[in-house]
């Protein structure tokens, strides 16, 4: 995608983009944390889509060798700016607009991934960074707390825990799940403020998305954007969703030259740019083999036009329209454009291992 048609996806935590039911999660959370911590002031900053990298990695403690900082990961518009990766981006630049000692912080809005492809995964999520910045010393007791308060206005009834996991802007970090469908499903990630960060303060950021489906019994997150009215109609509101359709999936393989070590996240981001606006009738990209060299035969090195440094991978797509049966015809056109545009030397390259 280019950067205008990256600026121009609706964000779908913004009223004024248009009403949608992530909305309705955002406000009984800040519903709900305002409501237990009365006292403390509320500062909601969306900020710009386009940050500083500073603000995305410096200011939060990132490492410069830090691998997320590779353009793999990062969507980089010039040489210190980037499209945001993150909400936490964010909260550099509340941080500076403090004016109470206890402060609420809310930063929610859309960021950019480049990610693989799946039910639970798409290059603009949205996300909410919620920190509580005090004078007094945080404990853990608070933390959780804070995730219990949270989670019980995004999810009620829904069971959740934490697990031990390293962030570069906190301490005591943990990583946090919830129960769906027999399932432990990630939706956020909290932790102690880092002091170097934020003073003190507590730190705690959710994928809304992930609330969404799991709060209305969404199973695709396609779903979330899909302009059919019949579902776009759902999306306004916290109540069960009601599946419209259920269409079959079309299975399609290509083998491809790819760079040694290319991951599935790369390919599904390459795949969205091959595709454009045909991208949402993609419903996963996994990578089934990655071949060496060696292991193959002549024949198949020349067939695949093979450069040092390749390895033959098997990548399989799976197409499947939401609202409609996908003709046959239709899904091996969107393979031959997967195959072609993945296969393309110069496109191998600079458009895999960004």
């Amino acid at each position: 995608m280019s950067l205008t048609d990256d600026l121009a996806v609706r964000d779908l935590t913004d009223p004024a983009q248009g009403p949608h039911a992530i909305q309705e999660i955002l406000a009984a959370i800040l519903d709900a944390v305002t409501t237990r911590w009365p006292a403390a002031d509320l500062l909601v900053h969306r900020g710009d889509r386009i940050v500083d990298v500073a603000d995305n990695y410096d200011h939060l403690g990132y490492s410069p060798a830090a691998i997320t900082r590779d353009a793999r990961y990062t969507r980089y518009v010039g040489e210190r700016r980037m499209l945001r990766s993150q909400t936490s981006a964010l909260i550099p630049g509340a941080l500076r607009r403090l004016r109470a000692p206890d402060t609420l912080i809310a930063c929610p809005g859309i960021v950019y991934r480049r990610d693989c492809i799946d039910r639970l995964h798409t290059g603009t999520p949205h996300q909410l960074d919620l920190w509580r910045v005090t004078t007094a010393a945080p404990q853990p007791s608070g933390l959780l707390e804070l995730v219990e308060t949270t989670l019980a206005a995004a999810l009620p009834g829904v069971p959740w825990r934490t697990s031990p996991a390293d962030h570069p802007y906190t301490t005591n970090g943990l990583e946090i799940e919830a129960r769906a469908a027999g399932d432990w499903v990630e939706i956020g990630e909290c932790g102690i403020a880092a002091p170097r960060v934020a003073g003190a303060g507590l730190a705690l950021g959710l994928g809304l998305d992930r609330l969404l489906m799991l709060r209305k019994g969404i199973g695709d997150i396609r779903l979330l954007r899909s302009n059919d009215p019949r579902v776009a109609a759902q999306m306004l509101d916290l109540t069960p969703y009601r599946p419209v359709s259920a269409q079959p999936a079309a299975h399609r393989d290509v083998s491809v030259a790819l760079p040694e070590g290319v991951t599935a996240e790369e390919i599904g981001d390459r795949v969205r740019d091959i595709l454009g606006t045909d991208a949402t009738l993609v419903e996963e990209v996994s990578v089934l083999s990655a071949t060496p060299p060696d292991d193959l035969p002549p024949a198949s090195r020349d067939r695949l036009a093979m450069r040092p440094g390749e390895v033959n991978v098997l990548v399989r797509v799976i197409l499947r329209d939401l609202h409609a049966t996908l003709p046959r015809r239709r899904a091996n056109a969107l393979r031959d454009r997967v195959y072609e545009g993945l296969h393309q030397p110069g496109v191998r390259r600079a458009g895999c291992r960004r």
